[in-house]
C-alpha cells in the first residue's frame, strides 16, 4: 500500500496522523522565495546517578512511562536514507549547472527553496526512470525497528524532510514502514520535466527552508521533542529539541552550540541511546513522584 503523506491544518498546526493522498498533479503555491567523540552533552547529575537506581515502585515507572510522551521528529537524506537522494538524483539526471546552484546556496546567496527550484527544473527524467533509480536506494535496516518500538510506547514519530516526497514514499514502501512524513512536493510536469512545490514553507522561516522544521516543534508543550537529523536543514530544529540524535554536520553544530546530543552511526545504535535516555527520564520522575508522596 503506498504511504500517505500528511496534511497541514490552519494557522500552521498539524496532525500527523490526518493524512491525504499523495496526489502527483495537485497545484501547491510555491510562490515564497527567499533569497569525535560521541555522547550525552547537558545531562543533569540527577539524571545519571538515577538512571541505573535499584529498587524503583514499578507502579510509579509505569505511571511515569505513560505520562511521558515524546514527538521523535526524523530527517530523511542522510539519516532514513544513509545517502541523500536528491543529489543522487541531480547527479544521475540534472544538467551539470546544478552544481553551480548548489554553490550559491552553501555561500549563503540563495535560499534552500530557491536552490531546489532551479535545479529541479533542469531534471530530465520520466516518472519511471526516477523511481526506478531511487527504488535502487535503502533506508537504514534498523529504521523500522525504531518506529516500532518508539510507537509502541506511545510516542508519535513523523519525518521532517527538505527534500522530495516522491523519493521518500518509494523508500518507504519498499521498506514496508508506515509513517506519516512531511515534505516538499515534486510533481511531473509531462514527458521528463519536473516542478517543486512547497506546501510546509513559511515566509517567516529563519533558515529559508523549502520545509519550515520549526514549525513542527511548537504547540505541543506537553510533549518532549526528540530530533533525529544530520545535515543543515535541522540545526534550527535542534535548538528547540529536549535531545538531539545526531550525526554529519549536526552533531558538529550540536558540539559547538551545546545542546543535550547523543551521537549515533545508524538506527540500532539510535534505538539503544533513546531507549536509554527515556528510562533515565522515567526513573528520576519516578523518584520525585516517590519524595512527593512521602512529603
Amino acid at each position: 500500500m503506498p504511504r500517505l503523506a500528511a496534511s497541514t491544518l490552519a494557522c500552521g498546526a498539524f496532525d500527523p496522523y490526518k493524512q491525504q493522498v499523495w496526489r502527483p498533479d495537485e497545484n501547491v503555491n510555491q510562490s515564497h522565495w527567499q533569497s569525535g567523540k560521541r555522547g550525552l552533552k547537558r545531562l543533569h547529575s540527577s539524571l545519571a546517578s538515577r538512571a541505573g537506581a535499584a529498587n524503583q515502585s514499578t507502579g510509579s515507572v509505569s505511571v511515569s512511562i505513560a505520562r511521558m510522551k515524546c514527538r521523535v521528529l526524523l530527517d530523511f537524506d542522510g539519516t532514513i536514507s544513509p545517502v541523500d537522494t536528491t543529489d543522487l538524483l541531480l547527479e544521475r539526471f540534472a544538467a551539470p549547472a546544478w552544481r553551480d546552484v548548489e554553490e550559491d546556496w552553501k555561500a549563503g546567496r540563495i535560499g534552500s527553496r530557491e536552490c531546489m527550484v532551479r535545479q529541479i527544473d533542469l531534471v530530465r527524467a520520466t516518472p519511471a526512470e526516477m523511481d526506478a533509480f531511487i527504488g535502487s536506494v535503502e533506508v537504514d535496516p534498523g529504521f523500522g525497528g525504531f518506529v516500532s518500538r518508539f510507537r509502541r510506547l506511545g510516542h508519535t514519530l513523523f519525518v521532517l524532510s527538505d527534500g522530495l516526497d516522491r523519493t521518500i514514499r518509494t523508500l518507504l514502501d519498499r521498506a514496508d514502514v508506515d509513517i506519516p512524513y512531511f515534505a516538499n512536493h515534486l510533481q511531473w510536469r509531462g514527458g521528463d520535466r519536473w516542478r517543486l512545490a512547497f506546501p510546509h514553507s513559511k515566509g517567516t522561516c529563519t533558515a529559508l527552508m523549502g520545509n519550515c522544521k520549526c514549525s513542527f516543534a511548537d504547540g505541543w508543550p506537553r510533549q518532549l521533542n526528540i530530533v533525529v537529523g544530520d545535515g543543515r536543514s535541522d540545526f534550527c530544529l535542534a535548538e528547540r529539541a529536549d535531545l538531539v540524535l545526531a550525526k554529519g554536520s549536526l552533531l558538529e553544530h550540536c558540539r559547538k552550540a551545546d545542546l543535550p546530543h547523543f551521537g549515533f552511526a545508524d538506527f540500532d545504535e539510535a534505538t539503544r541511546l533513546l531507549a536509554r535516555w527515556l528510562d533515565a527520564r522515567v526513573a528520576t520522575s519516578a523518584g520525585e513522584s516517590a519524595r512527593g508522596l512521602e512529603e
